[in-house]
This record gives C-alpha cells, structure tokens and sequence, in this order.
C-alpha cells in the first residue's frame, strides 16, 4: 500500500552534505529521552495549533518550525513509500533511529502509522513528536516513543503577539486555546503509550510552573519524573541561555529533567540538522 504523504520542505533530513555540513547523513537527536541518539528526521507538513510564546521580557517568539503551520512553506506531496527509499539509502552502519516530526505528524495518521510499520519491519527504532491533541491507536501501537508536548497557555497566539509579529488572526489561531485545553486527549495517549512516552514542556516564563503542577497534574502524576523534560524557549543559543535560569530552577524543585536544544548548540539555529 503505497499512500500519499505531505512533507515539509525539509522532507527527510540530514543526508549527506547537506544542513549539517558532515559528509555523512544523520544528525543527532536534539532533545529529550533520547538526546544525543544518532537519528535521521521525516518532517511532515500542517499543525493543528499556531504557537506563539512570550518571553520573561514580553517578546512574541513564533514556533521554530513556523513553515509547517503559518504559512504554505512549500511542502513537498509524496508518497510513503519514496520516503521509505530515502531512509533506506542514508540509514547506513549503526544509525537506526527515525524521527518523525512535524508540524504535528497526526494530522496524516493514516500514512504515519504506515510509515512507523514499515520501520519497525527494518527494525528501526522510532520516536514520534506530537503536541497530544490528536489520539490515534495505530500510531501509538507501532512507534517506540510517543514523545509528548502539550502547549501551555504561553503559547497561545494572542491579539498582542500577533500585531508584534505583524500575523493576522485566522480561524487556527482562534481556536488554538480550545485545542491546547483538551488535557484528556493528552492523557488518553500517554495512557495507549504505556510507558513509551516523555512529556516535554516548552518553558520561557515563571508562571508555567504552576501551571504544570496543576491544569497538567493528571499526567504528571501517571508519568515517572526522569520522562517529564522542561526545554527551555528560544530558537536562538541567545534565546535558550534568557530561559535556561528559570528552567533549571524548576527542574531542581520538581525532580523534572531538563534538556538541551542540542542541535542548536551544534549546528545554529537552522533547519535540517
């Protein structure tokens, strides 16, 4: 079954000589459970939410992969199976890690649980990055880690962010904070995950600590402390270092993990690597 699939501009990521500069593909897993995993990345195209956070400072900082979601990006329309070709010519020696990524990679579960079935097959070991607004059995079934982040009310593209960004509100922003609230779809798959997930929170503001402990207690009470990370906000190393404070400060008070953006700290803040 061969399905069609819709890609960001990145598509499948790093081959050789490519964002990275290596003259081998792949790149490193930047965050998470699994940082610093030799991986290669499938970026899908289309974001049910339009994020936007603050910062400590009051700064409109848009989502780093803005491309899949705000605007047309020039996404590339695929099938499952030219994807399954390119990680076959670049998933050479010990790299056997995939991670798809989006956008929010559910929009397209269909083709995204094909597409985890045939890794599995060539025993590869996958990680799917969602924001948990979108439950899909078959997804979750056939990927290794669910890794969850839910977007917390920083995020939500209010009037003043967006006149600061020069955006227009349209009907995604506007139901952007209905979206984010559905704390039992979230649940339902950590639940189906059983184990194979981690909850990662973008944190850039005081405020979001409260907010964890409490409008997200019904996760963080079912999800073991070394599977809940705080990455701190920012797209720039500048950015990450405004965050980091606030963010270890939390951490050290919650037994929560802190991780990296360790791709921004090896290849800039860039896509592709």
């Amino acid at each position: 079954m061969n399905l069609p699939i819709l890609l960001s501009r990145e598509g499948v990521f790093p081959v050789a000589n490519g964002a990275t500069g290596l003259s081998i593909a792949g790149t490193l897993q930047g965050e998470g459970f699994y940082a610093g995993m030799p991986s290669m990345f499938v970026r899908l195209q289309g974001c049910n939410l339009r994020c936007i956070w603050t910062d400590q400072n009051g700064k409109a900082c848009l989502c780093d992969t803005a491309h899949t979601s705000f605007g047309p990006g020039n996404p590339i329309a695929t099938t499952v199976d030219d994807v399954m070709e390119t990680l076959r010519k670049n998933m050479s020696g010990n790299l056997r890690h995939v991670v798809v990524t989006g956008g929010e990679p559910m929009l397209q579960a269909k083709e995204l649980a094909e597409l985890l079935r045939r890794c599995k097959r060539k025993g590869w070991t996958t990680t799917v990055e969602t924001n948990g607004t979108i439950f899909d059995r078959d997804v979750i079934d056939n990927c290794d880690l669910l890794s969850i982040s839910p977007k917390l009310k920083s995020s939500i593209p209010n009037d003043n962010k967006l006149e600061q960004l020069g955006i227009k509100a349209d009907g995604a922003t506007r139901r952007h904070e209905d979206v984010i609230s559905q704390i039992d779809v979230i649940k339902k798959c950590v639940e189906a995950a059983s184990g194979r997930v981690q909850l990662k929170f973008v944190v850039g503001n005081r405020a979001d600590e409260s907010e964890i402990q409490t409008s997200f207690a019904s996760l963080t009470q079912i999800v073991d402390n070394e599977r809940i990370f705080l990455m701190p906000l920012g797209a720039t190393a500048a950015d990450i270092a405004e965050s980091n404070k606030i963010v270890i400060e939390m951490c050290l008070r919650n037994g929560w993990r802190y991780t990296p953006r360790l791709h921004i700290d090896l290849f800039g803040s860039k896509e592709g690597v």
